[in-house]
């Protein structure tokens, strides 16, 4: 996959990799330091020791303990995880010490076992967006079992400082937590609004994962907003100051995912599909936010088959196991072979239907895979559609990168 210095890298790229050159902590204020991670780490001084709020990537354990140790005010007393996935707990084996108290969510380790069940599967998918970007994913993934399980609401006192973990099951994962410090009015939220504060949640990610529901992180993000935090600590960054601030982002959030679902709802009602909804439903002008992570036609998608399963009911061959793909030879044969198909696509490409163009390519190539032309015309649709995403989705961009690359290769004989 080409990964070019040159290439501008969509914001979510430019997060993941911004710790690469940090040297020292960031001071987030004069109790709260940062190391950026894939997901940041922090660590937050107490009179009786230090707390984190994740401890980032395994690759990363090293690092982020040296970036930490000047700060160091004595032991570290907990960690507390904000979800599991491996760039937020991977350094918990390294950071932990015989003191400290490991706290999560109660679905921690059930949410674990779900991506160890799934390891082979999710690792080969991941890879094809994520490689370019995260290096050595083939890092041993720890088995973290936190001493404490929090369900709904649960605090702790740390020296001088009161730690609330409240109970965020809308976010990234079902055992999605956020950490708040009630007299310092801080919130740790870790990925509860995605990897970029202030945009569209992958309510369904690529690379494949439990779908999430919209109006559980809708009812999450409530949550935040009743706080009324001066500080909001995300798990990439820079955190958002002040409280009126921190609410009108919120409040912008809240009203452009109501907006994504209700117009979803009010669609199925009247009885329409979900590729007619995906391409239809757009928010706003004075409700957009960004698609860095999530896109609003894949929140449709994700909010019609949470409420409606996976069966259209738009063609019966969908109830069995013999794909529409199963008659692409026929379909060759009866359109006048291979080089009628290509000719059809590159008509496609050229009247700038480019989807339409891969539908066409996507035959052939099944049949054919390495037919020239068929490969010609599917690399100058993928093209096409990279430079109509503006690079902005990091999943869409990797992937659409990554096709380009495989489809360039096999035209040059790789």
């Amino acid at each position: 996959m080409s990964d070019n210095s040159d290439d501008k890298k969509p914001m979510l790229a430019s997060l993941i990799l911004a710790g690469d050159s940090q040297t020292e902590a960031i001071t987030v204020n004069d109790f709260i330091h940062m190391a950026q991670d894939i997901s940041n780490a922090y660590l937050v001084n107490t009179n009786d020791g230090d707390v984190m709020i994740n401890t980032g990537f395994m690759s990363s354990v090293d690092r982020n303990k040296e970036l930490f140790q000047p700060v160091r005010q004595g032991p570290l007393c907990a960690i507390f995880l904000t979800q599991a996935h491996p760039d937020h707990y991977g350094g918990v084996p390294d950071f932990i010490e015989p003191v400290t108290q490991v706290i999560a969510g109660n679905a921690f380790v059930d949410t674990c076992q779900y991506f160890k069940m799934l390891d082979a599967y999710l690792r080969t998918r991941s890879g094809k967006i994520w490689s370019s970007t995260i290096k050595r994913r083939d890092l041993q993934v720890p088995e973290v079992i936190p001493h404490i399980g929090v369900e709904t609401r649960q605090t702790f006192v740390i020296g001088e400082r009161t730690f609330e973990v409240i109970a965020t099951p809308g976010g990234e994962s079902p055992c999605a937590v956020v950490i708040w410090m009630p007299e310092e009015r801080v919130v740790f939220t870790g990925n509860l609004f995605g990897p970029v504060f202030g945009s569209v949640p992958n309510l369904c990610t690529m690379r494949g994962d439990k779908p999430r529901s919209a109006k559980k992180w809708l009812t999450d993000l409530e949550k935040v907003r009743a706080l009324n935090a001066d500080l909001l600590v995300t798990g990439h960054g820079e955190p958002i100051r002040g409280a009126t601030a921190i609410k009108d982002q919120l409040d912008h959030m809240h009203a452009a995912v109501s907006y994504i679902h209700d117009k979803t709802v009010e669609g199925m009602n009247a009885g329409k599909d979900v590729h007619s909804l995906m391409r239809e439903i757009q928010l706003p002008s004075d409700m957009r936010i960004g698609e860095f992570h999530g896109k609003v036609l894949w929140a449709v998608r994700t909010i019609w088959e949470e409420y409606s399963g996976w069966f259209h009911m738009d063609s019966t061959t969908s109830l069995y196991g013999v794909p529409r793909s199963s008659i692409n030879a026929d379909l060759l044969e009866l359109a006048g072979g291979a080089a009628m198909l290509a000719e059809r696509a590159a008509k496609l490409n050229t009247e700038e239907k480019p989807l339409e163009a891969l539908h066409i390519t996507d035959i052939i190539l099944d049949i054919e895979p390495q037919n020239h032309a068929a490969l010609a015309q599917k690399k100058r649709a993928l093209e096409t559609l990279l430079a109509e995403s503006g690079g902005q989705n990091m999943s869409e961009t990797m992937w659409l990168k990554g096709q380009i690359a495989s489809a360039g290769q096999q035209l040059d004989g790789e």
